[in-house]
């Protein structure tokens, strides 16, 4: 009767869920080095924004907790920062509103990931399509491409002047944002992006030829050809309306490969490859004339670093650096799902998943003081940032800090758990995750799909640190649907809108602050760890003596 029970209870816990695997680390075995990649770089939306008070003061706060070193935007050559006048065919540089941003980045320690784009109006093609509500010039104007070289040349100089060439040697320079969508940021042809990234590459390097240039920053991954002429093909329906299983088609890099051989041909450096990984597709069908939105499944961002890095290992540039400059569950900056606490978890597994693929993959973004659709109606209205326009900080935003307290050398790694030391004091910090098995055929990156992700099967953490000083303290930080979950908690307060400068305050401190708990090694220097982890839940263990 006895084992019935016995084998029936682990038949229950397996149903709905529960590890039984126990994880033993010793606190004294030595580990393999590790980058954090993930805390190289992160997005943000236009250089403009990076001009306000509350933009500035969020950028501070990642900086201090989850450690972004570059910050990637659009538009430094749009009109809106003043980079050109021209007079009768006299073109005037003026670098003012440009020194201002990059002086306050670089006061809290943060560099630019400078993408040159977009064409200021003195250099953009006569009746030029713009892109956005503050009307980004996108249309090329060939004639004006030595123009355009003299601007980045002359802008280049500038920052080594002012800067130093130490300092911006540090720097990257990336040409562009995503050309390839031709009806989106880019109204020129292949060719056209290769001219002007030759021009830009050239100008850069004119200044120091060892200064770090890049391309060709395009969109997300696709499995056909859409992409393979000059411009997007919107003819015909395309395989990804007709696959039964999208998961089981071949993605690949756009503009990628040809990128590599046209640099290739015209002996142009590439010290780093760029590319928008989102796990997500938007093909247009051409039977609706519209668009049709498609999630991959979870581990469609490790797959498509495992192509790039056999595309780039057979190029003539195999040591090229892997920038991945936008990342996130979705490029939609009205998905509510960006509020919510799932896309932390997806965060987290995929950030560990990936070590060692690329150089940094840039979440976008850190902050919804973004304006790419304007301002939004509601202070939670699905924007890309990991920090709301009032300041308070998303799950999201939890991913990244505790990604930032790992030490840099692994101990132990399995689906739910990743336990690291730091090389410097020997302290161990461990990161455990449920993003759930039944989820993983599709990321958390639809409005229509929010509710599915209420569900999912809890794991059992059952975690063992051994070799410890006695005493040893650890402090364990937990964010699940009941903690640091900010959106949640503004729908119990009646989700004021917008709320009072009170209210704020009470909704930043419940943000910030997560649930805590503090565990001690004994006498033997051993210390033991249980708990459930509930669905898309993360709990960081990190000694803290």
């Amino acid at each position: 009767m006895k084992k019935v029970l016995i084998t029936g209870l682990l038949a229950l816990m397996a149903h709905i869920g529960f590890s039984q695997e126990q994880v033993r680390v010793k606190a004294t075995a030595s580990g393999e080095k590790f980058e954090h990649f993930w805390s190289k770089s992160v997005g943000a939306g236009r250089a403009n924004e990076g001009l306000r008070a509350g933009w500035l003061e969020q950028l501070e706060l990642v900086q201090e907790n989850c450690g972004f070193e570059f910050v990637r935007f659009h538009g430094i050559f749009h009109d809106d920062m003043f980079p050109v006048f021209e007079k009768d065919g006299v073109y005037t540089y003026n670098w003012q509103y440009i020194d201002d941003l990059f002086d306050r980045m670089l006061d809290l320690n943060v560099k630019p990931f400078v993408e040159l784009a977009y064409f200021p109006t003195p250099l953009a093609a006569e009746n030029s399509k713009t892109q956005f509500w503050w009307k980004a010039n996108i249309t090329p104007d060939e004639s004006k491409f030595g123009e355009w070289h003299n601007l980045v040349k002359a802008f280049t100089k500038h920052c080594v002047d002012r800067y130093g060439i130490d300092e911006v040697l540090t720097w990257y320079f990336e040409v562009w944002n995503e050309p390839n969508l031709h009806y989106g940021f880019f109204d020129g042809t292949k060719s056209q992006y290769f001219e002007l990234y030759k021009q830009s590459v050239n100008a850069v390097r004119s200044v120091d030829n060892r200064l770090k240039v890049g391309g060709p920053s395009s969109s997300n991954f696709v499995a056909d050809g859409r992409y393979d002429g000059e411009v997007e093909s919107r003819d015909g329906d395309l395989i990804t309306f007709t696959a039964d299983n999208i998961n089981e088609l071949e993605w690949k890099g756009v503009w990628i490969e040809d990128f590599l051989a046209y640099c290739k041909k015209e002996k142009l450096p590439v010290d780093f490859v760029s590319t928008h990984p989102y796990p997500t597709d938007y093909p247009f069908n051409p039977t609706t004339g519209k668009g049709k939105d498609f999630s991959r499944n979870v581990n469609s961002t490790k797959t498509d670093m495992e192509w790039l890095n056999k595309v780039i290992k057979k190029s003539a540039y195999p040591n090229a650096e892997i920038h991945l400059t936008e990342w996130n569950t979705s490029p939609n900056s009205r998905d509510a799902m960006h509020d919510f606490l799932p896309p932390a978890a997806y965060v987290a597994k995929v950030n560990l998943d990936c070590i060692g693929l690329a150089n940094s993959l840039a979440f976008w973004t850190f902050t919804d003081i973004f304006e790419e659709k304007g301002g939004a109606e509601s202070i939670f209205h699905g924007g890309f940032g990991m920090i709301n326009y009032q300041g308070l900080v998303k799950p999201t935003y939890h991913a990244y800090r505790m990604l930032h307290q790992l030490g840099d050398q692994e101990l132990y790694k399995n689906d739910y758990l990743f336990v690291s030391k730091k090389s410097g004091d020997g302290k161990v910090v461990a990161l455990a995750y449920n993003y759930p098995e039944d989820h993983y055929k599709a990321v958390p990156a639809s409005i229509r799909k929010i509710d599915q992700y209420e569900n999912g099967k809890s794991r059992q953490l059952d975690f063992t640190i051994s070799d410890l000083k006695p005493g040893a303290m650890f402090k364990v930080e937990v964010l699940d649907a009941e903690s640091g979950n900010i959106y949640k908690y503004w729908e119990t307060m009646g989700k004021p809108e917008p709320p009072t400068r009170e209210q704020i305050k009470v909704m930043k401190n419940y943000a910030e602050n997560l649930k805590t708990e503090l565990f001690t090694a004994d006498a033997k220097g051993i210390v033991s760890i249980k708990r459930e982890l509930t669905p898309w839940s993360l709990v960081l263990i990190e000694q803290v003596n």
